[in-house]
């Protein structure tokens, strides 16, 4: 390994000894640009790589609220402003239990190049709390947004810091906390967040980005290689906003999406999942993926026993782990390969362990990594962004293809560069060489700060 690479990984480890997800982010960064790095000494006289992993500001709070049944409750919030180089800290909120430190920051670093290479003005952030939403009735999840909201504003603004939806915040809780905002703020503020319903001011396409995004990318992956989605077998984790979307585009294209999950387990029909009423369970009713089997029977529920996803030991073409991260384990990844399959592109953030990806690379599986795969949501947010500064609103056809546009933009990206550094075919070192390289210039052009 490079030394001056090697000498930052070092430090970076000391200093984050407890985070394994944010230490596993940058070494999966920090390992693939090694040819960048050599090609630029000056980097390490202007301390690029150490300024790059380190955030900007990490900001965390107590988040006190009062639950249904009188009883005060008290969650930890976090805010990661990570990269302001090329615009506003841009970048989602999460609010589930497993929600730590370590996560916000891998998180937040991921959203860096991601967002770099949309070609868009964002810069990189996270946040997000340890509350969890399931079970939560409406005002509670209320009264939790407005509380999180009350410190979470003075950290943020549409010029400034402009967070959005992630896993366990929709629709509802976006509405929830650009009403605390606007409350406090006493102003319109219609750029600040992003996700929002299209009633005040939110985007066309916004719901449909991330998955619509997805299946663009893998359309494009597939096509480099002379192959297309259309008869292929798919399998889908997660039945989130994501998969559900990811699920309806690839169906669109020809593929049979045969499985999909939740936390609990999957659901396999072979006939081809029925994405109308997987919308049913998981969007109006706020059901489980088993509820399914109440509708079509035929189906096969295989409950989920440890890590390894049971989604996995299906047989299929191309596999989309929408759901979390760390899903696809080294055991899972031997089982896709062993199984024939041709490619995987990540829907979630980092949803594949590093042995994993590595084991995928290594028996010639196309891999669609994250930070490129699933920038269709963020780069839709910066849409709704333009739009909310012009007052004005694109029709549902042209947020699409402006998304389109990007996509296949972020797939060149990640194909030139990959070539450029002798590692063609390496989407994983693509779009990280990309991204990287876009931002160090950015960082030597701004000077030290």
């Amino acid at each position: 390994m490079n030394e001056y690479i090697n000498k930052v990984l070092t430090e970076v480890e000391k200093k984050n000894i407890n985070e394994p997800e944010y230490l596993q982010a940058v070494r999966e960064v920090l390992c693939s640009v090694e040819h960048l790095v050599e090609k630029h000494p000056e980097y390490e006289k202007l301390a690029i790589l150490e300024r790059m992993v380190e955030p900007e500001r990490i900001i965390s709070f107590r988040v006190p609220w009062v639950n249904d049944n009188g009883e005060v409750i008290v969650n930890r919030g976090y805010r990661i402003q990570f990269s302001s180089l090329i615009g506003p800290y841009k970048g989602g909120l999460r609010f589930h239990p497993t929600v730590n430190q370590s996560i916000m920051k891998f998180l937040g670093f991921e959203q860096i190049f991601t967002n770099a290479l949309t070609g868009l003005p964002i810069g990189g952030g996270k946040g997000g709390s340890d509350f969890d939403p399931k079970g939560k009735s409406d005002n509670e999840i209320m009264r939790f947004c407005q509380s999180f909201m009350t410190e979470l504003y003075r950290h943020i603004g549409q010029d400034v810091d402009v967070p959005a939806g992630d896993i366990g915040v929709g629709g509802r809780e976006i509405g929830y906390l650009f009403g605390q905002y606007k409350r406090i703020k006493d102003a319109y503020e219609g750029g600040v967040l992003t996700g929002k319903s299209v009633c005040y001011g939110g985007s066309l396409g916004r719901t449909e980005a991330t998955g619509y995004g997805l299946i663009f990318y893998t359309r494009e992956m597939l096509k480099a290689h002379n192959e297309s989605l259309t008869g292929k077998t798919v399998t889908i984790s997660g039945s989130g906003n994501v998969a559900i979307y990811a699920c309806e585009k690839a169906q669109e294209y020809g593929a049979n999406v045969v499985a999909m999950s939740d936390s609990n387990g999957c659901i396999y029909d072979k006939n081809g999942i029925d994405i109308t009423l997987i919308k049913q369970i998981k969007e109006v009713e706020r059901g489980r993926i088993k509820d399914y089997l109440k509708v079509h029977p035929d189906a096969e529920y295989m409950i989920r026993e440890d890590e390894d996803s049971p989604i996995w030991n299906i047989k299929a073409d191309i596999a989309l782990p929408c759901a979390t991260q760390n899903e696809v384990t080294l055991n899972s990844a031997k089982k896709l390969v062993n199984n024939g399959l041709l490619a995987i592109a990540e829907g979630a953030n980092m949803p594949c362990k590093q042995e994993a990806t590595d084991y995928f690379l290594e028996h010639g599986v196309l891999v669609g990594p994250a930070k490129a795969a699933n920038a269709g949501g963020v780069a839709t947010s910066a849409i709704e962004m333009s739009q909310n500064s012009m007052r004005y609103y694109y029709n549902f056809n042209e947020v699409i293809e402006k998304l389109d546009c990007i996509m296949v933009n972020i797939f060149n990206a990640c194909k030139d560069n990959a070539e450029k550094y002798g590692c063609s075919g390496n989407y994983v070192a693509g779009a990280n060489l990309a991204a990287f390289e876009k931002l160090a210039e950015a960082m030597k052009c701004q000077g030290v700060v």
